[in-house]
C-alpha cells in the first residue's frame, strides 16, 4: 500500500532520527495493510493527535485510534499506542505473553534494532482496528 502522506504527517516523522523514521513508515505501511485487508474497517484517516501520526477508523468507526510515537527516553522502541481505556493490551498480553514489550495499558513497544514477529503485529493492528466492531458482535 503506497498511500501518500500529508505534509504536517511527513514533518512529524522527519522530526525522528533517521533510522526511527524508516521504521515508522515500515509501521504506518503494515498498519495501512491490515486495514485494508481487514472486513468492516474502511479507509483511515491519517492524523496527528499529539503530534503523534494516528490512525482513524472514522468512516466506519470499527476500531480504537492507534498511534505510532517514538520517545527519546525509550529511544530502542517504537511505540504502537491504544486507547488506555480499552482492553487492547491486556488481550494482547494474554495472546502473546512474553513476545512484546507492553507499556502498562498504553502499548506495544517494538524494538527499533531487531525484526518485529509480524504475524502476531498484524493481529493485534486488526484487533484495534476493529475493537468496536467485534465488541459489539460480542
Amino acid at each position: 500500500m503506497d498511500k501518500p502522506l500529508k505534509p504536517e504527517l511527513q514533518a512529524a516523522i522527519a522530526s525522528y532520527p533517521a533510522a526511527v523514521q524508516q521504521q515508522v513508515l515500515r509501521l504506518r505501511a503494515e498498519i495501512l495493510e491490515v486495514a485494508a485487508g481487514s472486513e468492516g474497517v474502511g479507509e483511515l484517516l491519517e492524523t496527528l493527535k499529539w503530534g503523534e501520526l494516528s490512525f482513524v477508523t472514522e468512516q466506519s468507526k470499527s476500531g480504537s485510534t492507534l498511534r505510532v510515537a517514538w520517545n527519546a527516553k525509550q529511544a530502542e522502541y517504537l511505540g504502537l499506542y491504544v486507547n488506555c481505556k480499552t482492553s487492547l493490551v491486556n488481550s494482547y498480553q494474554t495472546l502473546f505473553p512474553g513476545l512484546f514489550v507492553y507499556q502498562k495499558q498504553r502499548a506495544l513497544l517494538l524494538p527499533l534494532d531487531s525484526e518485529w514477529p509480524l504475524a502476531e503485529l498484524r493481529i493485534c493492528i486488526a484487533m484495534a482496528l476493529r475493537y468496536h466492531l467485534d465488541k459489539r458482535k460480542r
